[in-house]
């Protein structure tokens, strides 16, 4: 006989648990300590097994029956609910684990230890500040309109050459993820086109010579970053 609301709820807790059926395998486990839990009872390769489907009243009898259904629609395509479940599992751990955000940190902390400059690394770490909206996002699931949209609003403010520069950042981190198997494209690349291109601003040259040396005698006594010293 099938269960009801009103026969749930009136349920009262027993010395020893006790189930009540409901159609198709599905049943409710009611506990001493009066909490309530769905099971689905099946057999599979030969053997009579139990899947867990959660608590009640977190899943009512509503829900209860639909994950029924969807269980043995996995059963009548040959697949046990139970593996399924714990594939999803691991899954769902693998992506939590492999988030933007820390395969970003992964790659600026790569890109440290092989030397990068300090302002290097500071500068990387700005740019992964303004993705925050992908810092969560399992990087296998990011599409190029989501990258688009932070750099779209970047654009709306004026910060043209932020855009570029935080679209090429986040492209080495989805190349970086997709070397190391945590994603399978780049979509940031897809995005090259469809930014504005910030205007180059040409600046006068120095022509006169005393003007050059003076500028000469400048670039020697620079005593500033030695990695700019360096350049110049």
């Amino acid at each position: 006989m099938a269960l009801s609301d009103a026969a749930i709820r009136a349920a009262k807790p027993r010395e020893r648990q006790f189930k009540l059926n409901d159609e198709k395998g599905l049943l409710l486990i009611v506990r001493p300590t009066g909490g309530k839990l769905w099971r689905l009872k099946y057999r599979f390769a030969g053997k009579e097994q139990q899947f867990t489907i959660g608590t009640y009243p977190e899943i009512g009898l509503k829900e209860a029956r639909e994950r029924r259904d969807a269980a043995r629609a996995l059963l009548a395509q040959g697949k046990d609910p139970s593996a399924e479940k714990k594939r999803e599992k691991v899954a769902a751990a693998i992506s939590a684990g492999n988030t933007f955000k820390l395969v970003a940190e992964e790659h600026i902390a790569k890109r440290q230890r092989e030397g990068a400059a300090s302002a290097t690394i500071a500068k990387a770490q700005w740019h992964l500040a303004r993705l925050e909206k992908l810092h969560n996002r399992p990087i296998a699931e990011i599409e190029a309109f989501e990258v688009l949209d932070v750099l779209r609003k970047l654009e709306t403010r004026g910060n043209l050459e932020a855009a570029r520069q935080i679209r090429a950042f986040a492209s080495r981190v989805f190349r970086y993820g997709v070397a190391t198997t945590r994603c399978k494209a780049d979509p940031a690349a897809l995005l090259v086109g469809a930014l504005i291109a910030p205007k180059v601003k040409n600046h006068a040259a120095i022509t006169d010579p005393k003007e050059v040396g003076e500028l000469l005698r400048a670039i020697d006594g620079y005593e500033g970053q030695p990695s700019t010293h360096y350049v110049t």
